[in-house]
């Protein structure tokens, strides 16, 4: 058995049960922790549609989100969710705003990792994310 993501009558993704189950699972969690609606509707025999403003707005939220988080474990629990929702934003045809993933409201850092990680260069940590999801859309043929 397999669901279908879709924007419209274009299929982004069609994951198994579980892996959808997982995804699913963790978009609660993001829309909680960011405070905004994914646009990600909800499952309905087997169907969900997405809305792309929502949805977009929710990628620029996460992305800024995940840049911001210099806690390792944070960082690392997270990438694989923002790897798989930035294919899905490229799938979309959704234009990510990566500008505004280096910036915040105040310029600091959330959720600082004692002792500190190495900081990497904007364009590493970007082209590294940017090449995960690239590998993961790989694996979300509809």
């Amino acid at each position: 058995m397999s669901q279908y993501y879709d924007v419209g009558d274009q299929t982004l993704w069609n994951p198994s049960n579980g892996a959808s189950r997982l995804f699913m699972g963790q978009v609660s969690v993001y829309e909680a922790e960011l405070g905004l609606p994914s646009g990600i509707g909800p499952m309905q025999a087997d169907e969900c549609q997405i809305d792309p403003l929502v949805f977009k707005d929710f990628v620029d939220a996460l992305l800024a989100w995940h840049r911001r988080t210099s806690h390792e474990v944070m960082a690392a629990l997270s990438e694989g969710f923002v790897a798989a929702v930035l294919a899905l934003a490229e799938r979309a045809g959704i234009e990510v705003n990566w500008m505004s993933a280096g910036c915040t409201e105040d310029g600091g850092l959330k959720d600082v990792q004692a002792p500190a990680a190495s900081d990497s260069s904007e364009g590493a940590w970007a082209a590294a994310l940017q090449r995960k999801s690239r590998e993961l859309a790989r694996f979300m043929a509809a």
